[in-house]
Order: C-alpha cells, then structure tokens, then sequence
C-alpha cells in the first residue's frame, strides 16, 4: 500500500489502530454534543470489535453475542484509547465477558456481553416484530444540520416515514471502516450504528435540551446480517429529569433485536 492509499484507509475510517489494545479516532468518530468528544456510537461498534479480537485468540467455543450493555461513565475525549477484555463468567454454554475502556489512563465505558451456545431452533422461531420497509430507493438523509461532529456527518440515514417529535423509523448505513485496514464482524459493524438512534428522533432541539444518553443495551435475538440498520425508534422525556430511547432493531431480513438508552434530561444554561 503505498503513502496516499494509506493516508486514505486511515481517512476512510472511525479508528486506527496504536497497538494490540490500543486505538486513536479520527475526526470521523467525533460528535455529537461535542465535536472535542467521541461519539459513542463508533466506539461501541470498537468495543466489539475488540471482544471478535480477544474470541479470535481462543479456541472456537461456537457462543452467540446475545446482550451487550455499555455504561459510559465519564467524557469520551477525542483521544487514544486502550480496550481490555476479560471473562468474568467463563462457561461452555453460557459466558459473560467483561471489556473496559479508558481515555487517558481513566476508565470512561464498562461494557459486559452475554454470550450463548448456538443451536438450531428455527423449527420454533417467531414472535418478532413486523419488518420494516426495505432502504432501497429510499431518499438518504443527514444528521449534520441538527448535530454537530464527524458521526453523524459520515452516515446515511433514509427515513421510512418523516420523523416526528420522538419517533422515527429510518435506516442508516456508513462507507466507513471501523478501524482502518482490519476486516470488522457484521455484528461490530452493526452495533458502531445503534446509539446512534437516541439523535434520530429528537423531542426538542439539541440547541436548546440535552438529553444525553449514560448507556446502552442491546439484546439480540438473530445476529446481524449486513451494514444497514433499521431503527424504529421512540423517544420519552418524563417529568422529572429522566428520559428513554427505544429502538426495535432490524436489519434488511427483518427484526433483530431491541436497544435501550437512558437519558437525562436538562435545559441548556441560559434557557
């Protein structure tokens, strides 16, 4: 690969790699309340990455993902960070891993993965919910005129329906890698596009609320197939503070999964 090919795989990307544990964001992966921060959605997508990472140094043990949940329990600089994986419930049949990242020396996401045997039970198979509209034809749209950071910038987000206060169902996909020159697991892919569903149906103008989420949690009931990520997403402001995102999760074959984001909920100073 020669100079410009490489400048190029590093711009066309969310992260670049440092060392075995250790990543540095692009400005792709900045936003969205601050452009100096990352935003989540790309570096839950890096943690997973980093799990792939750590299961592709063991023995097959033929474990699904089914659950991840991610706190975030302090600012997300847009700077290098380092991703550590342990098993904290090991098991055959049933294992929980444990990945911690840290900015500067500071644990700032604690991330824990259920993972479950694989067995054959599409005999039984059902109860999801109703399939979302296929992305194909549909207009694309952009984040960029509500937030601010590289993120939401680098997707592509073609509404099913026009959104309205709170509630959305749109698709959204990226060209981008998520770390630069390494392959990436369409369930890693896939998961680096989920948070971003809590900036999709806003209640009330970033420019006047913040309504943050502190984590995120995904269940899954079928891996992910594919770089598009159907999001059926509704949004709750209750009255003291508190607020929720949820999201039906799909890709193109159908429903996936579920997330929740817990947010809080405040005016801007000077409103």
């Amino acid at each position: 690969m020669n100079t410009s090919e490489e400048r190029h795989a590093l711009t066309a990307s969310y992260f670049q790699r440092i060392d075995r544990h250790r990543y540095k964001p692009t400005p792709h992966a900045s936003g969205a309340w601050d452009p100096a921060e990352q935003h989540f959605s790309p570096l839950a997508g890096l943690v997973v990455h980093a799990i792939d990472q750590y299961r592709a140094e063991l023995p097959p043990s033929g474990l699904l993902l089914s659950r991840i949940s991610f706190d975030i329990l302090g600012r997300l600089a847009l700077d290098e960070c380092e991703i550590q994986v342990e098993s904290i419930r090991p098991g055959r049949a049933i294992e929980l891993l444990e990945a911690v990242v840290r900015i500067a020396d500071r644990p700032v996401v604690r991330a824990r993965a259920w993972l479950l045997t694989e067995v054959d039970t599409s005999t039984v198979a059902g109860g999801g919910d109703a399939r979302m509209p296929l992305p194909y034809g549909l207009a694309g749209q952009s984040l960029a005129s509500v937030w601010p950071g590289g993120h939401c910038a680098s997707v592509d987000i073609p509404p099913v329906h026009a959104p309205e206060p709170g509630r959305a169902t749109a698709w959204i996909t990226t060209d981008l890698d998520l770390v630069a020159g390494e392959p990436s697991s369409p369930v890693a892919s896939y998961v680096a596009l989920v948070d971003t569903a809590n900036g999709i149906a806003v209640r009330r103008p970033p420019t006047e609320w913040m309504f943050p989420n502190v984590d995120l949690t995904i269940h899954l009931h079928r891996r992910p197939e594919d770089r598009w990520a159907g999001l059926d997403t509704t949004v709750v402001f209750g009255p003291t503070g508190l607020g929720v995102t949820s999201s039906v999760l799909h890709d193109i074959h159908g429903p996936v999964g579920r997330a929740e984001q817990t947010l809080t909920v405040r005016p801007l100073p000077g409103r």
